[in-house]
């Protein structure tokens, strides 16, 4: 979606009105507000569809975060449906990766992917509520690149999840897929 400057400070005025005079509609004034301010508009699609948007495409870094989340949330469930056996195992077998199976967020200072996953978990609606109430989401070190690794080992394994969880071999391949490729064994 593209605004023109004017519409955005006719959209944010409305929003300001809708505050102020305590309306109940459809329309959500903070997000509004806040895709505005962020300058996350591809937001408007995703949240609000219902309304037939004219059809564009998502910057890649948002389909990018997307699937970085949708397989962070997987390899967490795949973790936790562990046994503590298999969890010893995956902690030797994709050390360091396998101790701490937590998303650890991206670069705040260098990544884009940290505006678009700070967006989508504060100010868009069951948008990975997996995620939400963490905190601080910057990893405070490049992590793009092991991201990229890791969903070219996950995105194969994927289509075969159908109603079940990561298991300890498939975690392994990709936690240890994560490590640069000068320092695998």
């Amino acid at each position: 979606m593209k605004l023109t400057d004017g519409e955005k400070l006719i959209l944010l005025m409305l929003t300001d009105m809708y505050k102020a005079m305590k309306i109940k509609g459809e329309f959500d004034p903070e997000f509004i507000a806040n895709t505005i301010y962020k300058d996350k508009l591809w937001g408007f699609n995703w949240e609000l569809s219902g309304i037939p948007w004219e059809r564009s495409e998502d910057p890649p870094e948002v389909r990018e975060t997307t699937n970085f989340l949708d397989m962070w949330r997987f390899v967490e469930e795949g973790y936790e449906a562990l046994t503590p056996a298999e969890k010893t195992k995956l902690a030797k077998d994709a050390e360091p990766f396998g101790t701490h199976v937590k998303f650890p967020g991206f670069d705040g200072n260098n990544e884009p992917h940290y505006g678009i996953a700070n967006y989508m978990l504060n100010d868009m609606r069951h948008r990975f509520d997996s995620f939400k109430g963490r905190g601080d989401l910057n990893s405070h070190s490049h992590s793009v690149e092991s991201y990229r690794r890791m969903y070219g080992v996950f995105e194969p394994i994927r289509a075969n999840l159908h109603n079940r969880s990561l298991n300890l071999a498939e975690l392994t391949e990709i936690l240890n897929a994560r490590r640069h490729p000068s320092q695998r064994q």
